[in-house]
């Protein structure tokens, strides 16, 4: 490096920079002069050039010398390495001895002088899918993760070299299980054996076997000639035991499996608050992604399904909120949720949070929207896209576990909760092909036990009258079915909704059977599942026990059923009896008669009755018989007791002594009232010692007034039940 403030004074502007320059052009046009001097040794100088040559051509160049001592000086004096034959390059620099052979031909190090070969395109290529394969088949971690991440590790790879890479990658891991039978009468790498299968698939068969030895190609050969029909159906399809013993009874099982190990198409939706289908399509078809042909999803309003592997995060439209990735299944889940504006809504597994920017967008950005997920990370890599969006209704909160003290909270005020639970992702192995690997019978096990505290936790949110959405991305039952009836055995104040209802004036799909099932090979969408439920309002019929219990209640408050397991109100038997005199508003203390010549003495008490009639008289004497009304009132208070000890009146009984009542309608008299009452009072003893006092008295002739014999035969046989009237009216007698 120059000194430019010691060389400044000396020399004007720039004038360091012409030394240097004019010390490169005496290395070029010194070759002579040096030839010239050392014609009588051996070529070339072990020095570049000496000071006083450097200053002679300085001077005759018309340039400033470099101050003594400087870097410039030191520079020129330099020894430099051995000189190289050659034409020079631009700059004083020489070109080596290194040729310029075809592409792929061995080559000399300009350093180590080792010959180096050159590797073909396509030998780099299985190199590379090799590498990728080795970390994902220790299934440590999602097959994505580990590309993206091995991707950031070689970031010189271009954009077609990363999707062979990830292609070939993916188709291995598709039908790893076929690949790897075939695989075993080969030799060498185990692994390089998988990579050449796939590549052969995926990216070209002339271009891998010119890049194979014999031996691969040998191999090659013998497993063409095999017959794949001849394989087992798990091997055909590459599905694991455990999936397999899951899928084998479902119709076209070979078919769902193919489906499944076929790469998806690209669903994107549009932003109902921002854009239309109709106009985004225009939209896209004039732009880019005319080549990956967009078209309208079938069922879903808002879809639109491409080809290839577009890079859409710098599309303007994906910037800017108008369109959002996500598969068709998962859209139709918003049209089973329904989600109206004003509403509390919960998406209690919102995960990266496709579902809840279509529920926020069909609630106009109104009311509230809570997003659920027990992962921080999702939920902070949702964020980006709820800010694209335009919505401002959402709300994300992080839960501890299914039991939180935030859902607590929530109990019982959403009017629409969606759970998408966490499953084995079966449905969606198209884009995921690893997940059938990477599960057990063990894991399953574990996510169906997940997924009943799940729904049992989220079922607490709804409101009465309100719907909660069970959803998996899987096809097996024991996750779908299963986990809705069980759901339905233990929470028996919800109810299940047919789906295909909720979807018909929407799509123009056609679902058998209460619930939502869609597959790859029928409607061309990723597996999903779908069970609407919902919670009966309060004071809704929720089982036989309970409907019985609210018959009961209802029996007791209005008295119009007859009896359930015990002896009912006998109003109705009472006010049925033609001719039997009311007593409205008659209290306990109240008695009236309407028996012939007799006096009415309305308001009058026990009491007093028997002191007119100027002696001691006995209950059954002194007690005016009273009306059948009154009787109703006065006896379940007294006769509820017995009647519970006793057990011995059912409903049977109640019933016929309603019918015996019914027959009697010409009854006028006393007489013919106390007889029904007779009938319909059991026998019961006396209860306590006021009780047989009365009863005492009973057997004295001591009344003057000489009633009626049929009465008094009436209330010494069938009329015990008066007796605590009697008792309560000599107590009275024996105060006054």
């Amino acid at each position: 490096m120059i000194d430019s403030k010691k060389a400044g004074p000396r020399t004007p502007a720039g004038g360091a920079k012409r030394s240097i320059q004019s010390f490169a052009q005496t290395r070029a046009t010194g070759q002579d002069s040096r030839g010239k001097r050392d014609a009588g040794g051996a070529v070339g100088a072990s020095r570049v050039g000496t000071k006083e040559a450097a200053r002679e051509a300085a001077r005759a160049s018309g340039t400033a010398l470099p101050r003594k001592g400087s870097a410039t000086e030191r520079l020129m004096n330099a020894t430099p390495f051995a000189p190289r034959s050659g034409a020079p390059r631009p700059g004083g620099s020489y070109a080596g001895d290194r040729p310029a052979g075809a592409r792929g031909e061995p080559q000399q190090s300009t350093y180590t002088g080792r010959v180096k070969p050159r590797l073909p395109p396509m030998t780099i290529r299985l190199d590379q899918i090799r590498q990728v394969l080795d970390e994902v088949l220790t299934w440590r971690f999602a097959a994505d993760s580990v590309v993206s991440h091995w991707f950031r590790a070689h970031p010189k790879l271009g954009v077609r070299d990363r999707a062979e890479v990830a292609e070939v990658v993916y188709d291995v891991l598709r039908n790893l299980r076929r690949y790897r039978q075939l695989a075993e009468s080969g030799v060498g790498n185990a692994v390089r054996r998988l990579a050449i299968q796939g590549a052969i698939v995926m990216i070209d068969n002339g271009r891998v076997r010119e890049v194979l030895d014999p031996g691969e190609i040998a191999w090659l050969d013998r497993i063409a000639q095999i017959d794949e029909q001849s394989l087992a159906v798990e091997v055909r399809t590459s599905l694991p035991d455990w999936l397999f013993e899951r899928l084998q009874h479902m119709p076209n099982l070979e078919q769902l499996a193919q489906a499944l190990n076929q790469p998806a198409a690209l669903d994107i939706r549009v932003n109902p608050m921002k854009a239309e289908r109709d106009d985004m399509l225009a939209d896209l078809a004039r732009g880019n992604a005319v080549r990956h042909a967009p078209v309208a999803t079938p069922y879903s309003p808002w879809g639109i399904r491409l080809t290839g592997r577009p890079t859409m995060n710098k599309w303007h439209q994906f910037e800017h909120g108008l369109i959002e990735v996500q598969d068709e299944g998962s859209q139709l889940l918003a049209l089973l949720v329904g989600p109206k504006r004003g509403e509390m809504v919960i998406d209690f597994c919102a995960g990266a949070g496709g579902k809840t920017l279509l529920l926020g967008a069909l609630m106009r950005s109104t009311g509230r929207l809570y997003a659920l997920d027990v992962s921080a990370t999702r939920l902070a890599k949702a964020k980006p896209r709820f800010a694209r969006s335009g919505l401002s209704n959402i709300v994300p909160v992080v839960l501890e576990h299914e039991n939180d003290t935030r859902v607590r909270r929530l109990a019982g005020k959403a009017q629409r909760v969606l759970v998408d639970a966490p499953c084995s992702g079966v449905g969606t192995l198209r884009r995921n092909p690893d997940l059938k690997w990477r599960q057990s019978v063990q894991s399953l096990q574990e996510l169906t036990a997940l997924q009943a505290r799940i729904l049992a936790s989220a079922s607490r949110c709804v409101a009465p009258g309100g719907r909660l959405v069970y959803a998996t991305c899987s096809v097996l039952i024991e996750e779908n079915q299963a986990q809705a009836e069980r759901f339905l055995a233990e929470h028996p104040d919800f109810e299940l909704i047919d789906a295909s209802q909720l979807l018909a004036a929407r799509t123009s799909l056609q679902l058998e059977g209460p619930y939502l099932n869609l597959r790859p090979d029928v409607h061309g969408t990723d597996g999903f599942f779908a069970a609407v439920f919902e919670r009966r309002k309060a004071g809704g019929a929720v089982s036989p026990e309970a409907d019985v219990a609210a018959i009961e209640v209802k029996v007791a408050a209005t008295g119009k059923v007859a009896a359930v397991g015990k002896v009912a109100t006998e109003a109705k038997v009472a006010t049925e009896a033609k001719g039997a005199t009311k007593a409205k508003g008659a209290t306990e203390g109240k008695v009236a008669t309407e028996a012939k010549g007799a006096t009415k003495a309305k308001g009058a008490t026990e009491a007093q009755v028997a002191l007119e009639a100027d002696s001691t008289e006995t209950a059954e004497g002194s007690e005016i018989a009273p009306s059948p009304k009154k009787a109703v009132k006065a006896k379940p208070r007294k006769q509820a007791e017995p009647a519970e000890q006793a057990d011995a009146v059912a409903s049977a009984d109640a019933v016929d002594a309603v019918k015996s009542v019914k027959s009697v309608k010409a009854v006028k008299s006393v007489k013919s009232v106390k007889s029904v009452e007779s009938a319909v009072v059991p026998d019961v003893a006396p209860a306590s010692a006021i009780d047989a006092f009365a009863a005492f008295l009973a057997k004295d002739a001591l009344n003057p007034a000489q009633p009626d014999e049929a009465e008094v035969e009436d209330s010494k046989t069938d009329k015990p039940a008066k007796k605590p009237r009697a008792s309560q009216a000599a107590g009275r007698v024996k105060k006054a």
